[in-house]
């Protein structure tokens, strides 16, 4: 599985961040799980030119281009991080072989 977040937070970051929520769901959930940061931080002006290009492939994944997004490995595609929180609750590693 792939957990997508932004340049700004990643699973270490703060409980406050999107992305760090997300990650640390994940985390508690006892998953492992690949970490791909993508640019564009919204909040960072300088970063807004080049936001769709470094976003392409979560746009193509999930139809839009903001983060976290987790793909599973069967390709489900879940977004956002009360999303991403409440299925790592519902599905934790120790009972999901398939993790």
């Amino acid at each position: 599985m792939v957990l997508y977040t932004c340049g700004q937070k990643t699973s270490a970051g703060s409980l406050g961040h999107p992305c760090g929520r997300a990650g640390k769901a994940l985390d508690q959930a006892g998953y492992e799980y690949e970490l791909k940061v993508v640019g564009g931080y919204r909040l960072m002006p300088w970063t807004w030119g080049r936001r769709d290009e470094e976003r392409a492939e979560v746009k193509k994944l999930s139809g839009t281009n903001e983060v976290p997004i987790l793909v599973l490995d069967d390709g489900e595609v879940i977004s956002g991080s009360g999303t991403i929180a409440r299925w790592a609750k519902e599905h934790p590693a120790a009972k999901n072989s398939s993790g």
